[in-house]
């Protein structure tokens, strides 16, 4: 935004630190960037991992607590999550639904602001085309945050993406 005083333009750049989340109960990957006027850098990314052998109750209070942590350690201000998408596997996509609804959970304690994207959405921001391939949206994710690798596992990629998705989405809905 630019702003007239005494005859000069001033350009003023409003920063804010976003929190990826791509849910899942075995792997959660999540990443926090921040966005300062029309440039993004991270901050932190990684992976929330639970064990098949435990209790899915257990398992869920691992992400949540998990989740309150990075959350209090990097003080995003808004939350961008992945919506799901499964075509066959009725119990995996309850289980994912299950993550995805402790990750919403957390955010919500926390007083973030929550906004939800679907995977096309999210490869129609990185790539400019939602039928991209997963490559693709981890190769401009490496670009765009100036990566010298893609983040893996793919699951922290993903949260990125979702990350720098809402980043975008955030500016488009600024700059109107």
């Amino acid at each position: 935004m630019f702003f007239l005083y005494k005859h000069m333009f001033v350009c003023y750049t409003q920063s804010m630190r976003i929190l990826g989340i791509d849910p899942g109960y075995a792997i959660m990957g999540w990443g926090v960037v921040e966005l300062k006027g029309n440039h993004f850098s991270v901050i932190a990314y990684d992976s929330i991992l639970t064990d098949a052998g435990v209790d899915m109750e257990k398992r869920l209070k691992i992400l949540y607590d998990n989740l309150l942590e990075i959350i209090e350690r990097y003080q995003p201000e808004e939350v961008a999550i992945e919506e799901l998408f499964f075509n066959n596997n009725a119990t995996t996509a309850i289980k994912v639904g299950e993550a995805r609804g402790v990750a919403l959970l957390a955010c919500a304690n926390s007083g973030l602001k929550i906004a939800e994207y679907t995977p096309l959405q999210i490869k129609q921001a990185l790539v400019g085309y939602g039928r991209a391939e997963k490559k693709q949206v981890q190769n401009m994710v490496k670009a765009i945050l100036n990566l010298k690798a893609v983040p893996k596992p793919d699951d922290t990629a993903d949260a990125l993406a979702a990350a720098v998705c809402h980043g975008h989405s955030r500016g488009n809905m600024l700059r109107r």
